[in-house]
């Protein structure tokens, strides 16, 4: 039996709702009989039936008999009731005969339970079948379960010689619009997009998903010690949810204006050196279900992330553009004076966006 060629139906149908599901993994379920598929599903958010369930009804409501099926699914299905019944249940239920599984789930309350309570139940388990391709999926799920924090993705565009402003700050547009157009594709798989004060008042962006459909708008993240920004600022309309985080001798009115208002959080956190310690950021966030933050700068807040070596990957838009030496650099002073010591990233991917390039790269461990 070709297990490949189902499990890649199965992992095409989970990419479908990538970011639409957060805090949950993104899943996609096939089944398989006779050679034939009979039926297809994939969770799609939080709260909704999961992929196998989705699979199962689908292969039910097309009339089939799916007793002596054989089920693939992209992630250890479930043996624990959350908001949904344990998905265990019903491949034991329906008598699915062989359940082939991409990547055990990282979470303790299932980690190798749901396999061994089917296999319990005389289902033939078969695991391990196109597993770096399912836990690349889910790469910011696995990071956000095992370390206890969300997912860190830094992206930035700049020119061919690493600027992201010329010397006078002009930076509209560096790249061109597939470019744009693909960075809000970023931003949809992402549970947050996290900026400094610095962007907001050079740009005053929306930060929401536009150019692409979404059920879903990432949460807004400001970084704003003094709270700078202005209240009227497009940050804190009501397209999204906000969270800003400020210290102790933030503007008091505007804290109170903005806690007014039923979609912005105020955190307040203390000041180490003039600076938040992005350890206290990303604690705030993990309690909150922000499992993948997409960091979009500006340089100070880029660089911080880097030198802390808090970052999981990292998407550069790259035009083929030269701004020269008194231009902004993408990075800040990291402090390195031997290349021996430079931070190493493992190449990842390297995709055309007319006549721009996208090089995705994540942190070498």
């Amino acid at each position: 039996m070709n297990y490949e060629y189902f499990m890649k139906k199965a992992l095409n149908l989970a990419k479908k709702a990538k970011g639409d599901t957060h805090p949950n993994p993104a899943v996609g379920a096939v089944i398989e009989k006779n050679g034939k598929i009979i039926g297809e599903g994939y969770h799609k958010k939080a709260g909704m039936p999961h992929a196998e369930r989705e699979a199962i009804k689908d292969a039910l409501s097309k009339g089939n008999n799916i007793e002596g099926a054989t089920m693939y699914v992209t992630l250890e299905p479930c043996c624990h009731y959350g908001k949904t019944p344990p998905c265990t249940n019903s491949i034991i239920e329906n008598k699915i005969k062989k359940v082939v599984v991409a990547a055990l789930d990282p979470n303790p309350l299932v980690a190798g339970k749901g396999i061994k309570l089917l296999e319990e139940h005389g289902i033939k388990v078969v695991t391990g079948v196109l597993e770096d391709k399912a836990k690349e999926l889910n790469e910011d799920f696995f990071v956000y379960i095992k370390e206890k924090r969300p997912f860190i993705h830094l992206k930035w565009a700049q020119t061919i010689d690493g600027k992201i402003a010329t010397f006078t700050g002009s930076s509209k547009w560096i790249t061109g619009e597939k470019s744009r157009k693909y960075a809000h594709k970023l931003r949809k798989e992402a549970s947050a997009v996290l900026v400094g004060i610095g962007t907001v008042l050079k740009d005053n962006p929306q930060l929401t998903v536009r150019h692409i459909k979404t059920d879903r708008q990432p949460v807004r993240v400001l970084i704003d010690k003094d709270l700078k920004a202005p209240i009227d600022y497009k940050i804190f309309d009501e397209t999204a949810e906000t969270i800003v985080f400020v210290g102790e001798n933030a503007d008091k009115e505007k804290v109170k204006s903005l806690n007014k208002k039923e979609n912005i959080e105020i955190i307040k956190l203390p000041l180490d050196n003039g600076k938040f310690k992005l350890e206290d950021i990303l604690s705030e966030l993990y309690k909150r279900d922000v499992i993948h933050i997409l960091v979009e700068g500006g340089k100070e807040i880029i660089t911080q992330f880097i030198k802390e070596n808090l970052f999981d990957k990292t998407s550069v838009f790259i035009a083929p553009k030269i701004i020269g030496e008194e231009g902004i650099s993408s990075v800040g002073k990291l402090g390195i004076s031997d290349i021996n010591n430079a931070v190493k990233l493992n190449k990842k991917n390297i995709k055309s966006l007319g006549e721009d390039v996208l090089i995705t790269l994540t942190r070498e461990e």
